[in-house]
């Protein structure tokens, strides 16, 4: 295996992975809070970072039939949501490549613009 590379975003709302702090992705990139995951509250992205996914599989949400694959961090390897790959109801077609989150699994990390270890002009 190799050294994994992080993605730092920028801007000051990121939600990051609870276990590790990697970076996910930023508040502007929020679809909808009205998900519901495994641990409760979970949240749809539009993208993400710093994660890898599971095997493709069929499986019955509460709107109905999808295909989807799991997410976990790549630093840390914990799980923390689901990707739509399909949804079969044409009204469910928005969440086509999306991401969902949960929201036990995130924290909200405050960033400057400039990534961590970056040297500040003067």
């Amino acid at each position: 295996m190799g050294r994994v590379h992080r993605t730092w975003l920028p801007g000051t709302r990121i939600y990051a992975c609870g276990s590790c702090k990697a970076h996910l992705t930023n508040h502007a990139d929020i679809v909808s809070k009205s998900f519901q995951g495994r641990t409760g509250r979970a949240y749809l992205f539009n993208s993400v970072v710093n994660v890898s996914l599971g095997p493709t599989e069929d499986r019955i949400l509460n709107t109905g039939l999808h295909k989807v694959s799991d997410i976990y961090c790549n630093c840390c390897e914990v799980y923390l949501g689901w990707r739509y790959e399909e949804a079969f109801e044409q009204s469910q077609k928005y969440k086509e490549g999306k991401a969902v989150l949960e929201k036990a699994r995130m924290c909200t990390e405050e960033w400057t613009t400039d990534a961590p270890g970056d040297v500040a002009s003067d």
